[in-house]
């Protein structure tokens, strides 16, 4: 019995001493993957899988769930570069990943222009779905070459970052598929504003927006209510000179959770669900409702999906247009009853408010909202107020300037506190 236990133990041993020289999950200079050999990339774990695959008889490099029974793509390398037969490779040459098609023509390149340094360049797809270039004795993530979470397709992964980084010029957003089953860019992109309180906002080719996020309060995006606590789940969004992104982690790694943007054009947070084996919808947006269209109801006024109509006018203000108004054409939004004076001004309370749309807001993180009154009393052109994070009681300012637009209002716990500024006369 101990005789057989010491040969398996040395069988082990050698196989792991004289394994072959490719790792599952690393690739060198000297290999390839090709359609034709099948061969793929594995992560740590088994998480994810990367290789070739075949749609709509083209093929694309791409990467996908290897344990989730209905394939899901999470990655695709030449999307809009497709390879049209079943000759395609993918190889390092000199610094960078190359992949090749017919007649040995580039599809796709990593195109990093690199220091000649001498140390060899592997690629290698790690744990958390990161594929990435470095040099073969630097693991240090800061120092990669290249990597594919800064060039996402339509799905945020965990520890994905979704944003941008003022200094390089990098701005990571998702792009939806052409179809389901065209991996092509579609028409729906979800990306980071750049404004001094940022928002994310939702793309129809990049003409006009669909639908905005609202800003971050410290513990969501004000008008995606539905992002609530889950036990398993942490959310991050980081603002500083270096970088703009949001982020989020799961605590139990064997739940499989992702951010998408549908090819109909909806951003989706899914979740897999292995026993009845298929990805389940946690939120979706914009939903049926009206409300969440982008600037359904025009300037000061909001949206309340329980009043008929849904467009109502902030208190002390009335339709610009009445009979627009009341044939439910609602963009003229709504104007002041009383001119603001600049002096003997004061504020409605909204609760429950998705902020208005942040373009014309300032933020300043050192006051909290009682000198934010004040600073926007002192201002003649202040037209709303709000805490910049809700946590902890609320703390930090926003000042709008300008008009009020995209608002809307959720019942119960959702949405945070408005204050907008009114003439004496309209205070009643």
């Amino acid at each position: 019995h101990h005789s057989y236990t010491l040969s398996f133990l040395l069988v082990f041993l050698v196989m792991i001493l004289f394994r072959p020289a490719f790792s599952i999950n690393t690739l060198s200079p000297t290999e390839s993957l090709t359609i034709s050999s099948n061969r793929t990339l594995v992560s740590p774990g088994d998480v994810f899988e990367l290789g070739f695959f075949r749609t709509n008889s083209r093929w694309y490099l791409g990467m996908w769930y290897k344990k989730v029974s209905e394939r899901t793509y999470v990655w695709v390398a030449n999307r809009d570069n497709p390879i049209s037969n079943s000759i395609g490779s993918l190889k390092i040459l000199g610094n960078n990943l190359v992949l090749r098609g017919n007649s040995n023509k580039s599809v796709w390149s990593t195109n990093i222009t690199r220091r000649n340094e001498r140390s060899l360049v592997l690629a290698e797809l790690l744990g958390n779905g990161n594929f990435v270039m470095r040099d073969s004795n630097n693991k240090d993530a800061s120092e990669y070459l290249w990597q594919s979470f800064d060039y996402p397709t339509d799905t945020l992964l965990p520890e994905m970052k979704l944003g941008f980084q003022p200094k390089t010029g990098l701005n990571r957003f998702l792009t939806s598929w052409r179809s389901s089953d065209d991996p092509s860019s579609g028409d729906f992109s979800y990306k980071l504003e750049a404004q001094r309180l940022p928002e994310f906002y939702l793309w129809n080719k990049e003409l006009f927006r669909v639908h905005r996020s609202g800003p971050w309060n410290g513990i969501r995006f004000s008008g995606i209510p539905e992002d609530q606590k889950l036990s398993y789940m942490v959310y991050n969004f980081t603002e500083n000179s270096e970088e703009v992104a949001y982020t989020f982690r799961l605590t139990n790694s064997s739940i499989y959770s992702r951010l998408i943007v549908s090819s109909e054009g909806y951003i989706e947070r899914q979740t897999w669900n292995p026993t009845l084996g298929m990805w389940n919808v946690f939120w979706s947006f914009p939903l049926d409702s009206q409300c969440e269209s982008y600037r359904m109801c025009g300037p000061y006024s909001y949206c309340d999906v329980n009043t008929s109509p849904v467009c109502n006018c902030i208190q002390g203000f009335n339709p610009s247009n009445v009979e627009q108004w009341d044939l439910r054409s609602w963009s003229g939004g709504c104007i002041r009853r009383t001119r603001v004076s600049c002096s003997g001004d004061g504020f409605t309370r909204m609760k429950n408010m998705k902020l208005p749309e942040t373009t014309m807001a300032t933020v300043d993180r050192s006051i909290g909202v009682k000198e934010c009154e004040k600073k926007c009393l002192s201002d003649c052109n202040c037209t709303a107020f709000a805490n910049a994070d809700i946590r902890n009681g609320g703390t930090g300012c926003v000042i709008w300037t300008g008009r009020l637009d995209d608002m809307r209002n959720y019942v119960a716990d959702h949405g945070q506190d408005l204050y907008v500024r009114l003439a004496a006369a309209d205070l009643v």
